[in-house]
């Protein structure tokens, strides 16, 4: 549907996603918005599209030891090693403060075992407040020597199942980019019962020290994320778009309303901002401003009309 230049429409950036009214598409990014309360001074919780929060586990977590962060040439490398408060802390003392936004709330989970996955939804699907799940499967399944769960379609699809088994919540499941093909294991959740995907998570990266002939990272390797990630980001979303039915988050790399805009125009159906959090507190202002902005200059009335609308012809 075109509109008149500088028109104002209503509503012109709802999403429905998973049964959910989105303000507009802009989410945050799990990880780097904290639970909220340290971006509130920065910008309106409330215009979010949806507020994803710290990957929560069973049981708290201190997370890897020091130095755990670094700033690369076009990112930033991190093995925080997903540190949190733990799934019954954040219900009693984080989940308060989001309850008085009118914003939904996905919970980001994570475990290294099926059970912990499983557990972790159980507690939060009884908790007031929470509005999804967002499954992150690039943790390490100890039964299986470590292999992350989300390298291989059966194992992503077991976890899939069952937190799905678990809740009524909408399922999101975050996908990582550390496999040969992201589609293959795209189809294994969705076929498993999820409501979305994500994608994507960090890729893997390292960084030396030369003078000390050490790496960066106590960790040694770390998720690298940032603007350098982008253009796999976007591939890959690309990618799975035309190999599922299911929605489509996409995240990587956006740190700009232009950013944003290209993965809706390719086919995700909303965008997580990460990374330029740490730089930018309110870029996700921007963000949902400068969409809006260029759906005015373009006469685009509605999400739909401009999610998805590629054109592959040269």
């Amino acid at each position: 549907m075109e509109t008149d230049k500088n028109t104002v429409v209503p509503g012109r950036l709802v999403v429905e996603l998973c049964g959910l009214a989105l303000k507009n598409p802009v989410m945050t990014a799990s990880g780097t918005f904290g639970y909220g309360e340290e971006y509130a001074p920065f910008c309106d919780l409330n215009r979010l599209g949806a507020i994803v929060v710290k990957g929560l586990s069973l049981e708290p977590r201190l997370g890897n030891p020091p130095p755990r962060i670094m700033e690369t040439p076009c990112g930033m490398l991190n093995a925080v090693g997903l540190q949190n408060v733990g799934v019954r802390a954040f219900i009693a003392e984080k989940l308060p403060f989001l309850r008085q936004f009118n914003v939904p709330v996905i919970a980001n989970i994570f475990g290294e075992t099926i059970d912990e996955y499983r557990r972790v939804t159980e507690i939060l699907t009884r908790a007031a407040g929470v509005h999804a799940i967002e499954v992150n499967i690039s943790c390490p399944n100890v039964k299986k020597g470590g292999v992350a769960f989300g390298a291989h379609p059966d194992a992503a699809a077991a976890v899939t199942e069952a937190v799905r088994g678990e809740t009524d919540l909408p399922v999101i499941v975050k996908l990582t980019p550390n496999v040969t093909d992201i589609t293959e294991i795209a189809r294994a959740v969705e076929s498993a019962g999820a409501d979305a995907v994500s994608l994507i998570n960090t890729l893997t990266g390292m960084s030396v020290d030369i003078e000390r002939r050490r790496p960066h990272l106590a960790n040694v390797t770390g998720g690298l994320s940032g603007p350098a990630v982008k253009p796999v980001a976007l591939r890959m979303v690309w990618q799975v778009v035309r190999s599922v039915q299911i929605p489509v988050i996409g995240i990587g790399g956006i740190s700009t309303a232009e950013d944003a805009l290209e993965f809706l125009i390719t086919g995700a159906k909303a965008v997580q901002i990460g990374t330029t959090n740490f730089i930018h507190p309110a870029a996700t202002m921007e963000i949902i401003d400068g969409i809006e902005d260029y759906m005015i200059r373009h006469r685009i009335g509605c999400m739909k009309d401009l999610i998805g609308s590629l054109q592959i012809v040269f």
